[in-house]
């Protein structure tokens, strides 16, 4: 079983406000880990602080077991690729890559073998002369990636750096960067705000929302099970309507009783339902568990995006089949399809 490398306790941190409130995590050796929320959460402001930018107001940073709250940051296994990726426009992509190496006073052989393992791991061989200029935004980022893993780190962390490239060229990087943790064989830390490249490419997703964790788990955890609303809702799009428990694997809610799977709760305890609209089948009026009126239908390119109204509730419903505004409709799940959370509120969430 793989040992924790990094570990925050109780970690803080106070500008005019607080923007880090006692934060405890535990990062283990060789695992993808993505802090993912909204701008102004504190995700990047804990990066910095385990890469030693910033020091916490309170609690400690462990590195294998050891604090290391006063090391500085040249001084940590430890190195940063940052959103502008702060290569030298003055050096080619070899003196780039070497950059850290020549600093560590390494032999011009060991130097030249690593920068071209490097560049043969990023795909960019045959590149060592090249002016950083004249790379694309892909290719920057490489290099930037390529100059901080020659180094040979055990932690890397990645404030956000697909968020200059386009659509199509941050899926392919999501992908690429994923297979070089792989290879590499180290832990990353990787900070975005998006969701689907959290989901895509990370082992553990921390989810924050106003400086504090709101949930740490698996993607398919985190997806399938959020523990409150904000979670649920930041996570892909999420019908919430309240309901109520009534007893293990009993829920009522828009007024009718389902069975789902969940327990565990009290007796007639009010919870949030989550129905995740990918999960929810269109059916005839008559045979649905829930009926009401289609009010619209979006073309989103794989699917068509539709509103029903369901008494007083609209319930967003995904589906490749198209229902016309105005129809009535039936809407039938499964007891796996119905999340239930406990009531909790999230301030600004």
């Amino acid at each position: 079983m793989s040992k924790n490398i990094i570990e925050l306790k109780g970690i803080s941190k106070d500008y005019h406000i607080r923007v880090l409130d006692r934060i405890n995590l535990c990062v283990k050796e060789n695992e993808f880990v993505t802090l993912l929320g909204p701008s102004g959460c504190g995700k990047t402001t804990m990066l910095r602080i385990i890469g030693g930018f910033e020091s916490p107001s309170e609690g400690e940073v462990f590195f294998n077991g050891k604090v290391i709250n006063d090391l500085p940051p040249h001084k940590r296994q430890i190195n940063t690729v940052f959103q502008k990726y702060a290569l030298f426009p003055h050096l080619n992509v070899y003196e780039n890559i070497a950059f850290g190496l020549r600093i560590k006073k390494f032999g011009e052989k060991k130097i030249r073998e690593d920068v071209s393992g490097m560049l043969k791991l990023v795909g960019l061989s045959g590149f060592e002369k090249r002016d950083i200029e004249s790379l694309s935004g892909g290719q920057q980022q490489r290099i930037a990636i390529a100059r901080a893993l020659v180094n040979k780190p055990k932690v890397l962390l990645l404030d956000e750096p697909l968020g200059a490239l386009d659509l199509k060229l941050r899926k392919e990087m999501q992908l690429e960067l994923k297979n070089m943790q792989k290879e590499v064989g180290i832990t990353f830390i990787y900070v975005t705000h998006d969701q689907e490249e959290a989901l895509t490419m990370s082992d553990t997703v921390v989810v924050m929302n106003n400086g504090e964790i709101q949930q740490t788990g698996t993607p398919v955890d985190i997806y399938n099970e959020p523990e409150n609303a904000f979670v649920a809702d930041f996570i892909g799009e999420s019908n919430i309507v309240e309901g109520i428990m009534e007893d293990d694997y009993l829920v009522t809610f828009l007024g009718r009783k389902f069975e789902c799977v969940d327990y565990g709760f009290g007796r007639n305890e009010e919870i949030d339902v989550v129905l995740r609209p990918e999960d929810l089948v269109i059916t005839e009026k008559s045979e649905g568990m829930l009926s009401g009126t289609v009010t619209s239908a979006i073309f989103k390119g794989v699917h068509y995006e539709m509103i029903i109204q369901v008494d007083d509730v609209e319930l967003m419903v995904q589906s490749t089949l198209k229902s016309e505004p105005g129809t009535e409709a039936g809407i039938k799940f499964t007891p796996e399809d119905i999340h239930i959370m406990k009531k909790q509120a999230i301030s600004g969430g």
